[in-house]
């Protein structure tokens, strides 16, 4: 992530803001290098992150239009959350906030969803942990409407004291590389996609803006 950074942006300086930063678990590593802040619309995964980082400034809000008032070197969101934006038009004022909150040189860094041509709908998965004072079955069911993804992950966890079930459902926005691309440009965003990823490895790759 430091490195993609690096080669990107043109700032000297290290201010980093992680936009649905979630629990705050990339803060904890972003935090080597940079001075972070985060923003996130969850006060639950915001209170989370407080207790892992209680010095580190977290702000409650949407990642469509928030408004903090300065710039940083680095905006970056990460995990794949862009999807949650849902639709095309929340797609592209979220990239423009993003954009809005980088300096000029500075870099937006965005991990897509999936694009729409490669989602599986129907597909079923299973994740299963066997230690000896847990045990845990995590089922995903997917599904499609038109240009947004479903996702209910059912959960079965048991512990010594009893046996807990609960469900998650996602729906994330499935937009095209081409939409993307385009998003980033009309924010006046100079815009590179790295198809290795932050991590160097395939996958769902990279977005990376340079603020004009």
């Amino acid at each position: 992530m430091h490195d993609l950074i690096t080669r990107h942006k043109r700032t000297t300086g290290s201010t980093l803001l992680d936009v649905a930063c979630g629990t705050g678990t990339y803060l904890t590593h972003l935090g080597d290098r940079y001075t972070v802040e985060g923003v996130d619309l969850s006060p639950a995964m915001l209170a989370i992150a407080k207790r892992k980082l209680p010095n580190v400034p977290l702000h409650e809000a949407d990642m469509v239009e928030f408004n903090l008032g300065r710039r940083f070197d680095a905006v970056v969101c990460l995990g794949s959350s862009i999807g949650y934006t849902k639709r095309g038009p929340r797609l592209r004022r979220a990239i423009a906030t993003l954009a809005r909150h980088a300096l000029s040189g500075g870099v937006v860094v965005v991990e897509p969803w999936i694009w729409p041509d490669a989602w599986e709908n129907g597909r079923l998965t299973t994740d299963l942990v066997d230690q000896p004072d847990l045990k845990v079955a995590r089922m995903l069911v997917s599904g499609r409407i038109g240009r947004v993804s479903m996702s209910d992950i059912h959960h079965l966890v048991a512990r010594l004291g009893g046996v807990e079930y609960f469900v998650e459902h996602h729906e994330l926005g499935l937009f095209t590389h081409t939409e993307y691309l385009a998003d980033f440009k009309g924010a006046d965003l100079e815009v590179t996609y790295e198809s290795q990823g932050l991590l160097g490895l395939p996958g769902r790759g990279a977005y990376i803006g340079v603020r004009r």
